[in-house]
């Protein structure tokens, strides 16, 4: 487990001021390489109003704390960045979808493949999901 500094770091680090509120959704959020959604975190912080929730993800987002994953589940999925991380295209890295369990996973050493975009095209973001049965699920067959 790691202690209150860690986050406090991971805070101060992005230029966000460490609030009891912000630690508190923060700590919840640090889940290694899986991803977490919003209404996850609404299920598991059931003494902090949605609204708070909200609005702190919005924050983390707005200062590259953490970036958003489309896994195509119908709900956006959030995940802590590395200190080095930027959330430039060239940070973005593949995600995975377990079919059965319905967790996304960060696979950060799998760098998004370039994709050459024909003149006049500029690219501002990359979501690379694929999708399948993850380890876990993978030994139940």
């Amino acid at each position: 487990m790691r202690d209150e500094e860690f986050f406090v770091h991971k805070l101060e680090h992005r230029d966000i001021k460490p609030t009891a509120m912000r630690l508190l959704i923060l700590r919840e959020m640090y889940r290694g390489d899986e991803t977490i959604s919003l209404p996850e975190l609404e299920r598991l912080l059931p003494s902090v109003d949605k609204s708070t929730i909200s609005r702190t993800l919005t924050l983390f987002l707005l200062h590259r704390l953490i970036h958003a994953v489309d896994d195509g589940s119908g709900s956006l999925k959030y995940a802590v960045c590395s200190d080095d991380c930027d959330c430039t295209v060239e940070d973005e890295h593949t995600h995975f979808f377990c079919v059965e369990c319905r967790r996304t996973f960060c696979l950060k050493h799998l760098h998004v493949p370039v994709v050459p975009l024909p003149d006049g095209f500029t690219l501002q973001s990359v979501n690379y999901v694929l999708k399948g049965l993850c380890p876990e699920c993978s030994e139940k067959i």
